[in-house]
């Protein structure tokens, strides 16, 4: 072996650009390199050393030339992004944002992210159980969101809503849909080169997604869509084929503590956060705020909007409000629960505990009238508001009272938490891990179910009213970051990272060889040849580099 302890090896590299063929060509011509360099390389014109790219060829004779533009393959690059001239999305769900449809959270999540995906120039299609009476597709957000409503001749027959004959519009829902998605959207889709996403929610649609899935193999479309389908709450769960389930669809989960659930079902998960209009975010009505608090005068003015459920610890949230009457102060606690009956349980537990309860109705329905029917109930340390509540309504409340009761056992996301916060009120959340909750920061987290903490907290807020700005303030940064617009950009970075793993995107190292050989297909504006007749004489670059020997 020579000795290279000392020796330097000098070479040139020539870029040679023949110009005036359908697509130029390239060739690297390495010389100058002494019998020992050689030897390091290979001895085969290098190939041990420069890259070798698909339709490139070595010559087997010295100087060592790698010559690329000759029958490469320019074939379009798989897109990097999901974009909205690229991407459709379509969404199934069984509620939606017709009165009809408008059942729960669940309503107003699926509508605001369709506007939302919409508003961000993706085309959007909404399935959902719509109003019998309304149009069976409509467009909206200048036609990129494609309202198309579901099961309406089954609807005809059940006018109260949306699950009232849910099993029958269930299993119609499970039929229809995958074939029609098939045919109307995906075909037309794959045949413009694009992308197609589904995103279902909840249990009734899970049957859904899964025929969807099977009849794309069968068609030999599966991989030009990706299927996600997402987890709000644990109702229904055992309707689920969840081995089957797992093998179709991706599954997605609306918080952390719906995906530790799920673990232990083993089922594995992504976690897609729920969002809030961003026109929550607007100043609340400080005037009105503060003749709440004036006219009803709590010592602490509480609230709590949630069903009259055991799960929602309403027994937890009055026996604190009790606990504070007993030491001598003087709570006022306005409940708005739901028709459940279990509400009549709550109530005779506060009269049982020398706490009054009032009702409260209200003849006309603005946020103003029924504001002025809350603050003339009278006293009474529980007002039962038993009318609806508007946005407006609520976030005024929010914002006037010292602690909102946002405390549950089982709580999948907890909305009204990031609503509170919106508004620039105080959270009371519980101690199932909502992921926007960070104790003393933003809200006050309940570590347990025992009333003393509730109390407890709220005592201390009282003396410390630094602490309660603090939370109110860190509460609207909070806020800003769970709009829809971020949420949804989140969303899509998921799913761009699925479609990287499965091949429906660009990875970034095929973004980079592709944008080589893009600039190697068309004759660089910066070489005059290039721009001159067929035949032109090539061109050489040259450039020598000085390396230590190895």
């Amino acid at each position: 072996m020579p000795d290279r302890s000392t020796r330097k090896s000098c070479c040139a590299l020539n870029i040679m650009f023949e110009t005036g063929t359908v697509s130029p060509i390239i060739t690297l011509q390495v010389s100058g390199l002494s019998a020992d360099t050689e030897e390091v390389m290979g001895g085969h014109g290098g190939e041990s050393l420069l890259p070798r790219a698909a339709g490139g060829v070595f010559s087997s004779q010295r100087p060592y030339f790698y010559t690329i533009g000759q029958n490469m393959d320019y074939s379009p690059m798989k897109p990097e992004q999901m974009r909205g001239d690229n991407t459709v999305f379509v969404l199934l769900s069984f509620e939606g944002p017709d009165l009809y449809a408008l059942a729960g959270g669940l309503g107003v999540r699926i509508a605001q992210l369709a506007r939302t995906l919409a508003a961000k120039d993706f085309a959007t299609h909404l399935f959902f159980i719509g109003d019998p009476h309304l149009k069976g597709e409509e467009t909206a957000e200048q036609g990129r969101l494609i309202l198309h409503r579901w099961c309406q001749w089954i609807s005809h027959y059940y006018p109260n809503g949306v699950y009232q004959g849910e099993y029958e519009k269930h299993e119609d829902f499970s039929r229809s849909i995958p074939p029609w998605i098939i045919e109307h959207i995906v075909r037309p889709a794959v045949a413009e080169g694009k992308l197609v996403a589904v995103l279902a929610e909840e249990w009734h649609t899970a049957e859904a997604a899964c025929r969807l899935s099977e009849q794309l193999k069968a068609a030999g479309l599966r991989d030009e869509v990706g299927i996600f389908w997402n987890a709000n709450n644990t109702f229904g769960f055992e309707h689920i084929d969840w081995d089957r389930l797992k093998r179709e669809t991706t599954i997605t989960a609306v918080s952390r503590y719906m995906k530790h659930i799920m673990r232990d079902m083993e089922v594995p998960t992504l976690v897609i956060p729920n969002g809030i209009p961003e026109d929550l975010l607007q100043p609340v009505n400080e005037e009105a705020a503060a003749e709440v608090r004036q006219r009803l005068a709590g010592n602490p003015l509480l609230l709590k909007v949630a069903r009259w459920d055991p799960g929602k610890a309403w027994m937890q949230s009055i026996e604190g409000a009790a606990k504070l009457k007993a030491s001598g102060r003087r709570p006022v606690f306005l409940a708005r629960g739901g028709m459940e009956s279990y509400g009549g349980e709550v109530l005779k537990r506060a009269v049982s505990l020398g706490l009054t309860v009032k009702d409260v109705t209200a003849d006309g329905e603005s946020v103003d009238e029924r504001l002025a029917a809350i603050m003339a109930a009278g006293n009474a340390d529980i007002l039962n508001i038993r009318f609806h509540c508007q946005h407006e309504l609520l976030r005024t409340l929010y914002h006037a009272c010292d602690a909102v009761l946002a405390n549950s056992t089982h709580e999948p996301f907890g909305l009204v938490g990031l609503e509170v916060m919106a508004s620039g009120g105080v959270v009371f959340t519980g101690g199932t891990g909502e992921d926007y909750a960070q104790h003393f920061f933003n809200s006050i987290v309940l570590d347990t179910n025992d009333a003393d903490e509730i109390a407890g907290y709220l005592d201390f807020l009282a003396v410390r009213p630094e602490v309660v700005q603090r939370l109110r303030k860190a509460g609207q940064v909070t806020a800003r970051q769970y709009t829809w617009p971020f949420v949804v950009d989140g969303l899509v970075e998921r799913l761009e990272s699925r479609a990287r793993v499965h091949g429906a995107l660009a990875r970034p190292f095929e973004v980079v060889v592709h944008r080589a050989e893009e600039t190697l297909a068309e004759p660089s504006p910066l070489d005059a040849i290039s721009l001159g007749a067929a035949g032109a004489s090539p061109v050489v670059y040259s450039a020598s580099y000085e390396k230590d020997a190895p």
